[in-house]
Formats: C-alpha cells, structure tokens, sequence
C-alpha cells in the first residue's frame, strides 16, 4: 500500500469513522491516460459505508468524501470515483 492510499484511508477514518472502507488504486488502468504517474496512486476508487451519511443524498454524501480528501484531490489524486452509502442495518 503506498501513501497516498494510506493518507486516504486516515483522512476518511478520521472524519467519517466509517464502518466499512476499501481504497482501491486503479491506477495502472489508466496508464498512458492524462494525469497517469509511473508508480500509480493517481487514480483511486472509494467505497466507504458511514452513518455520518445518514439523511445525505447520494451528491452530498460524495461532497463528504471529497471535503476530507481536498489536499490530496489538489496534488496527489488525478481521478477518484466514489460509492459512499449508510451502513446496512
């Protein structure tokens, strides 16, 4: 694991105290796209389950996301798909 994917796991640790969270590099799908780095962690997908979503639509919950990763999303993350949701009951 590198250390972006590591700092993206603290960050969404931290404020959302997920009960479920995957950080998955899909770096190397994009090689020879824009904003590919030899060595990945440019392009990551997300998928995360927190109750700090509950009551948030799915574009707020995104907003959640992405406001706990703005450092990273301005040097680090060229691409970052996100599936956030409330945790199953």
């Amino acid at each position: 694991m590198g250390k972006v994917t590591e700092r993206i796991e603290k960050k969404l640790n931290d404020s959302l105290s997920p009960t479920y969270l995957e950080v998955i590099d899909e770096s190397e799908g994009h090689r020879g796209h824009a904003g590919y780095r030899e060595g990945g962690e440019s392009h990551f997908r997300v998928v995360i389950k927190s109750k700090a979503f509950e009551g948030q639509n799915r574009l707020a919950r995104q907003r959640m996301v992405m406001k706990a990763l703005a450092d990273e999303m301005k040097e680090q993350i060229h691409a970052l798909s996100v599936q956030a949701d409330v945790p199953d009951a």
